[in-house]
Parts: C-alpha cells; structure tokens; sequence
C-alpha cells in the first residue's frame, strides 16, 4: 500500500488536499481545520521542492497539523466563560449592612447589585460595622462574605 501511495501521491494532491480543507473550514467557522489545510499546503510545497516519501510527507503533515492544534488552544481560543444564572462580582461591589457586624462573627449586608445570584448575604468582617452603614466585598470564602467599611 505504501509502495502504490509512494508512486501515486504527488505534490498537488497535498495543495488539492490543503484546498478541500481551507474550503471546508469557511463553511464550518471553527478553526481547527484551517491548521490541517496549511499544513497540507504547506507538505505539498515541501514535497514539490525536495522529492520526499509519502511517508515521509504524512508524517511532516501530522507535526504540523498537531503543532497548529495546539497553537490554536494555547493563543488563540478563549475560554468560555459561563454565566449561569449568577451574576458578576467584583471585589469592590458595594452593599449597606443590615445587621450590625462584630469582628469575626456574622452580620447581614444587602448588596446593591446581585452577588453570584442573591442580593442578600451573610458576611464577616475585621472590624466592627454598625447597622446602616455602606461596605464593600473584600474577600469571599465559601458562602461567607468578608466586607469592610467604606
């Protein structure tokens, strides 16, 4: 099979190949083929200018296309990013306190905006805050929020 492939594949059916691939990678919009069809463009103009093997040219073929695989997890794709139902905090959301806050004992703050999908929290703090009074998030440990005074 080797012999007959090493007789019959020559340097266009790679670019023919690599073609076909770019082709069917604007019709999928996903990326990941544009790396196959390069590299197979790019096995074709090897083979074109050095006369090598088919096994030599699949092979050449399988490191670029692994090598732009991964390229493309590494630099380019995003990481998705999912907002089930939660909202997006940060570490400065501010929210007034409805129960007095001891240090290191629970109080309630209500937050101004959703945090992680619920408006009302228990929340600990270092320092002493009266009922009343406006906060901020400064850390969150598990379900307990930690705040301090504005």
């Amino acid at each position: 099979m080797i012999v007959w492939l090493n007789e019959t594949v020559v340097w266009w059916h790679w670019i023919v190949l690599g073609i076909i691939l770019l082709i069917l990678e604007m019709n999928s919009g996903t990326f990941m083929m544009l790396g196959l069809g390069i590299a197979a463009a790019v096995v074709g103009v090897v083979d074109m200018l050095m006369e090598t093997s088919f096994a030599t040219e699949l092979m050449i073929w399988m490191i670029l296309s692994v090598l732009s695989i991964a390229a493309w997890f590494v630099w380019v794709k995003e990481p998705a990013v999912s907002h089930t139902g939660q909202s997006n905090y940060a570490l400065d959301t501010l929210g007034t306190a409805t129960q007095q806050i001891e240090p290191h004992q629970r109080g309630k703050v209500s937050f101004d905006s959703p945090v992680l999908g619920n408006s009302t929290w228990h929340a600990t703090s270092k320092e002493s805050i009266a009922k009343g009074s406006r906060v901020k998030i400064v850390d969150v440990n598990g379900q307990l929020i930690e705040v301090e005074q504005v």
